[in-house]
């Protein structure tokens, strides 16, 4: 049976489980439930906090799980990224008072205040910069304020909350996170309840990504036609019953569809239709 972890709360806890029930699998009603078995999809599921999940995937007692980049990274344990989710996006900087530094070759000597201070820690070694780093948990925009550290690093949204405080962004983005499928490092490639589970979330990414698109038109329309559509493979082309007239099927990216629409129409397609795809495999 397949062991995942599943962030229990947060931003990247109910994003992780409507994926998961696209894919086919059983989620909790009840979030005081920890534990799921879902027998048909031979999977076992446990509901932990997204900061403890690369240590439990890294130590080998779960198999795969889902959590953010930046709490993969910070975490330090034996774990690694193998598919990127595409949702919960963050950006991990720096910032500080005005006037305070311009970037992160300027820190030496000084106190950086974070939650990610493993993280932190080995970005300012990277950048050969003697700082001290404190760790916080919670709002760390505080801390300059109250004198526990000049510098913070925190993720970054709009920026509205560090402004409030009196603080600026300074330097390079420390870090561009979002949610990840996780498994231990150096764990055999080939597992193939693993490779089912990354194909059928692979298949949610696709999905939501397209559409299917059907539409007639003239057979010599149908090669501009198929320029506009052409599909992951390939589209299909069936004749249709009234003589010089074709249908035609294809995927096409959902943020394009309307476009295409458009220029279909101005083809002379008749009858296009979009409909949404639940489920696939590539």
């Amino acid at each position: 049976m397949l062991r995942i972890a599943v962030p229990n709360k947060g931003s990247l806890s109910e994003p992780a489980s409507a994926m998961l029930h696209e894919a086919g699998y059983r989620q909790r009603k009840d979030r005081r439930e920890l534990v799921l078995v879902d027998s048909d999809n031979d999977v076992e599921f446990f509901f932990l906090r997204p900061r403890d999940i690369a240590v439990y995937v890294g130590s080998g007692r779960l198999d795969i799980g889902i959590t953010g980049r930046d709490l993969l990274l910070d975490s330090g344990s034996q774990a690694e990224e193998i598919m990127q989710l595409g949702f919960a996006g963050s950006t991990f900087r720096y910032a500080t008072r005005p006037g305070t530094a311009k970037d992160v070759s300027e820190f030496g000597g000084m106190t950086v205040a974070t939650s990610f201070s493993g993280l932190v820690t080995k970005h300012l070694a990277d950048n050969g910069v003697d700082a001290a780093v404190v760790h916080l948990d919670g709002a760390v925009e505080t801390a300059i304020q109250l004198g526990v550290a000049e510098i913070i690093a925190d993720v970054v949204e709009t920026g509205t909350t560090l402004r409030n405080a009196g603080l600026e962004i300074i330097g390079e983005p420390i870090l561009e996170s979002e949610a990840v499928v996780i498994r231990r490092t150096g764990a055999p490639a080939d597992d193939p309840k693993v490779q089912q589970f990354l194909r059928r979330m692979q298949g949610v990414l696709v999905a939501r990504r397209y559409v299917m698109m059907d539409y007639d038109i003239r057979v010599e329309q149908v090669e501009r036609a198929v320029a506009l559509t052409p599909g992951l493979e390939s589209p299909t082309v069936s004749p249709l019953h009234h003589e010089g007239w074709v249908a035609v099927r294809s995927m096409v990216p959902a943020k394009d569809a309307q476009r295409i629409m458009d220029e279909l129409y101005d083809l002379g397609a008749r009858a296009i239709l979009t409909t949404g795809i639940h489920a696939c495999r590539l």
